[in-house]
C-alpha cells in the first residue's frame, strides 16, 4: 500500500485552501478539492493526453481507496470527471470528504512525480497557480 506522504498532503491542503479562498465570492458548489483537479487537467492533458490523465487519475483513486474506503463508491468517467462524489455529499461527513480529496490529489500528484520527477511536476502546479508561492515545500 502506498501512502500519500505528509509533503504531498500539505501541498494539496495548500492548493485546496488557496482555490477556496480565491473562488469564494463565485458561489459555486463544487467542492474546492474537485477544483483543483480540473484546474490540473489542461496541463496534465498537453502533457500525458486526455487518456493519459484519466489513467493517472483512476490509478491515483485505488490508492487513495486504501485510505479512505468511502472514495470506493467513487468512479472515474471517460471524460475523466468523478462519478459518485456529489452523491456522497450527504452520507459522508463534509470533514471526511475534503481528507478524502486531500489524499486522492496527494495520490496524483505522488504519481506525476513518480513518473516525471519534483521539478516537472512543480512546474505544472505552478503554471495552475502562479500566484502560489511553493517555496517552503521540501520532498526529500
Amino acid at each position: 500500500m502506498n501512502r500519500a506522504t505528509p509533503q504531498m498532503r500539505d501541498l494539496c491542503q495548500g492548493l485546496i485552501a488557496y482555490e477556496t479562498l480565491e473562488n469564494k465570492s463565485s458561489g459555486t458548489k463544487t467542492p474546492a478539492a474537485c477544483r483543483v483537479g480540473e484546474k490540473l487537467r489542461p496541463p496534465l492533458v498537453t502533457l500525458v493526453g486526455n487518456l493519459g490523465f484519466r489513467a493517472l487519475l483512476s490509478r491515483a483513486l485505488a490508492l487513495a481507496n486504501a485510505e479512505v474506503p468511502w472514495l470506493r463508491a467513487v468512479h472515474v468517467n471517460a471524460d475523466g470527471s468523478f462519478e459518485g462524489l456529489d452523491e456522497l455529499e450527504g452520507q459522508v461527513d463534509p470533514e471526511e470528504i475534503a481528507v478524502g480529496c486531500v489524499v486522492l490529489l496527494a495520490q496524483l500528484l505522488g504519481l506525476l512525480m513518480a513518473l516525471i520527477g519534483e521539478n516537472l511536476t512543480l512546474r505544472l502546479v505552478r503554471e495552475a497557480w502562479p500566484k502560489l508561492s511553493l517555496d517552503a515545500l521540501e520532498f526529500r
